[in-house]
């Protein structure tokens, strides 16, 4: 069984597939909507120079989180 981590735990160039998003209210209603939903690959593409935010890429597209938001998504790593 492959390791379980958060989103925000994860370094450039890691990938894992979203198992489980946290989170409650607005925070997880946005984070689903935004195509982070569970069985999704997603890659962490680069971190800013101050650490936030970072970016992923998933479904063909990059998409942009704040450690903070990451912090709900829970991955596999592989």
């Amino acid at each position: 069984m492959a390791e379980t981590k958060l989103l925000s735990e994860l370094k450039p160039g890691d990938k894992g597939r979203v198992v489980k998003i946290g989170g409650s209210g607005p925070v997880h209603r946005r984070i689903l909507d935004m195509g982070v939903v569970p069985g999704v690959e997603i890659n962490v593409e680069r971190v800013a120079p101050l650490g936030d935010p970072v970016d992923f890429k998933l479904l063909g597209y990059h998409l942009s989180l704040r450690k903070e938001e990451a912090q709900h998504v829970h991955v596999e790593v592989s």
